[in-house]
């Protein structure tokens, strides 16, 4: 099991040396908001961020921003604890928000919200990188905890939504292209990986998720034509 004092005491020392004050701030709400809650396998749930945040930290991301982010990203949904009274700059809480899974009403369903959720990770920067290293910890983690059809699942999420919009970001955010590009390809060995022996229900969410993927591609393409322009059509 990870030692949770090392990594914390590693993190905050790392933090202290690069002036980053929002990340100071964050690793300490964090583990007092996480400190009574464990993960399915049993860890303590705090292991989670610092893992990803310490990833980053090799990965070479020095942005204060993106790694407070990764400290606080589950602290509204898991520790009920409103966004707003996150104590962070406005940046951070816009993230941890993007981060945080919202039905709206016009959402016909739970894999409509979720396209829908990943499609909009792309309009945060902290949020995007922070999803990245949050699915890579998940899905690295996936078969010690979850059962065949939810590993599945988040194998073709992550191959049909957050792969694509990965992709995508490096034009979005060029300074952020070799972060990016690196938890791509880990992100991609990973699911290939774990395809062969969840192959079977991997292939039922890929079809629902290319389903809905199609779907919202079509609604895109008739924004804006009218009743009328239809009639012509046909």
């Amino acid at each position: 099991m990870p030692n949770v004092d090392k990594m914390y005491t590693y993190l905050r020392g790392y933090f202290i040396g690069a002036n980053m004050t929002e990340s100071i701030k964050a690793l300490s709400f964090a583990r007092q908001q996480h400190s009574s809650q464990t993960r399915k396998d049993g860890t303590p749930y705090i292991v989670h961020p610092l893992s990803m945040a310490c990833y980053a930290v090799a990965l070479g991301l020095r942005d204060d921003n993106i790694i407070a982010t990764i400290l606080l990203h589950d602290v509204p949904e898991d520790c009920g604890i409103p966004v707003d009274c996150i104590p962070a700059n406005s940046a951070i809480r816009d993230a941890v928000k993007h981060m945080t899974i919202t039905k709206f009403d016009t959402d016909v369903d739970k894999i409509e919200t979720k396209c829908r959720y990943f499609n909009e990770l792309l309009e945060s920067r902290e949020a995007l990188i922070c999803k990245a290293l949050d699915r890579y910890n998940n899905l690295s983690d996936a078969p010690l905890s979850l059962s065949a059809d939810a590993v599945a699942k988040n194998i073709a999420e992550t191959e049909l939504l957050l792969l694509p919009m990965l992709k995508s970001a490096k034009q979005v955010y060029p300074d952020l292209a070799d972060v990016l590009f690196i938890m791509r390809t880990n992100l991609e060995v990973l699911v290939n990986i774990l395809k062969k022996p969840y192959y079977d229900e991997y292939t039922k969410w890929r079809c629902i998720y290319q389903r809905q993927t199609t779907k919202n591609v079509i609604k895109d393409e008739l924004k804006g034509v009218t009743d009328a322009d239809l009639q012509r059509l046909s």
